[in-house]
């Protein structure tokens, strides 16, 4: 794995923890959430380069979609 999609795969389980937080769900249950969400997707394919905003607004993005 390149230090890319480390730094993406560290970010993604923050913004996991986060979502488990605000929805006081299991991590495994946001984790499920959060791969199958349009917002997962985006950040995959670099879109608007989400990544490089906070965790705390990505989360905010997720609760928006959901």
């Amino acid at each position: 794995m390149d230090g890319r999609q480390t730094i993406l795969q560290m970010k993604y389980a923050r913004v996991i923890d986060g979502i488990a937080t605000r929805l006081d769900i299991s991590r495994e249950e946001a984790m499920n959430r959060f791969y199958h969400s349009a917002l997962f997707q985006m950040l995959q394919q670099g879109i608007a380069d989400l990544h490089c905003r906070s965790d705390r607004y990505l989360v905010d993005e997720f609760l928006l979609e959901e």
